[in-house]
């Protein structure tokens, strides 16, 4: 069970409250702040501050025009809580809002997540999504669930089980669903925005990097890079990039398919998806401690020259393939 009471009390004694997903917020991270935040306001909480700039795929979600810039986010804030991913996922502006403020959580449901380091941690790694985690909390509170409410839950849920299709989709996810089409929002619209629909830029980049990606290990392996140069060349934005990877991992022969995107000079993000038979969060840990996430699906940033990076990677997981420890 969750110490949503806690929380509660928390928020309550907080006059101003920063709510935030890590670097590059996805749909169950935005969903689920958006949601949360409108929680803590029908709680008289007086000001609710939600971090992160929305790609295009989350423009349409209600509070989403609100939402405030890393660059832009300034403290002090009496309560900081992390949704959707961990405190060493938070960019440099958002980082320093976090540590200085009086009190802290997370709620979240990553396998790699840890308590240390939060006044308030709410962990539930048996959670298909934060969103479906953040219903939790309403229900708890006694808060009642309005179609607005509905839409930014089922945003969240729908990206993290990939429209119901992953290992995590239980049961239970479909009864949550079921609860929020109940309140008569358009499904059918939502998954279109949210899973499928693209611009033609990201169209784009993702031929080129499906078609330039390399097979290693026999196949097994699927790793593909996106260059500052590439990004800039077909007009593409870090919006375009979601969803790429996940792709090119249903490949036939496919059992783990990486991305590689530069982020900067000497900055890497690697995003890793395994079909079941590697642990790509313990891979990411392996190319960086502050790498983490599910079984099937991780991340990792590092501070490397992208050359390095997309020379060093295929070993790890190539290993990782062979059933060598990590590390």
């Amino acid at each position: 069970m969750l110490n949503t009471t806690r929380l509660r009390e928390l928020a309550l004694a907080s006059r101003r409250v920063l709510l935030t997903g890590p670097t590059d917020p996805d749909g169950d991270s935005i969903g689920a702040c958006l949601a949360l935040a409108r929680s803590l306001r029908q709680l008289g909480v007086p000001e609710v501050l939600v971090a992160g700039t929305p790609g295009y795929r989350y423009a349409w979600m209600p509070g989403a025009d609100a939402m405030v810039p890393d660059e832009r986010v300034e403290g002090p804030f009496d309560l900081a809580v992390v949704m959707d991913g961990d405190r060493h996922r938070l960019s440099p502006p958002v980082d320093a809002a976090f540590q200085s403020a009086g009190t802290t959580a997370i709620v979240d449901h990553h396998d790699t997540t840890r308590t240390v380091g939060y006044t308030l941690a709410l962990i539930d790694r048996t959670a298909a999504s934060t969103c479906g985690m953040v219903l939790e909390v309403m229900d708890a509170w006694g808060l009642e669930l309005d179609p607005v409410q509905a839409e930014l839950l089922y945003a969240g849920i729908i990206f993290d089980t990939g429209g119901f299709r992953y290992s995590n989709t239980g049961a239970d996810t479909h009864r949550v669903a079921a609860r929020l089409l109940d309140q008569g929002i358009d499904q059918s619209a939502i998954a279109i925005r949210v899973l499928m629909e693209r611009r033609h830029a990201g169209v784009l980049l993702k031929s080129r990097v499906v078609t330039e990606a390399s097979f290693l290990g026999g196949g097994a392996l699927l790793m593909g890079v996106i260059s500052a140069e590439l990004l800039a060349e077909v007009r593409a934005t870090r919006g375009d990039v979601e969803g790429i990877v996940e792709s090119m991992l249903y490949i036939e022969g496919v059992e783990v398919s990486v991305l590689l995107v530069e982020r900067g000079p000497h900055t890497v993000k690697l995003s890793l998806r395994s079909r079941g038979r590697v642990d790509v969060a313990r891979v990411a840990r392996t190319l960086h401690a502050s790498g983490g996430g599910h079984q099937k699906a991780a991340g990792v940033t590092l501070d490397e020259a992208l050359v390095d990076v997309a020379a060093r990677v295929p070993g790890v997981v190539l290993d990782a393939l062979a059933g060598r420890a990590a590390g």
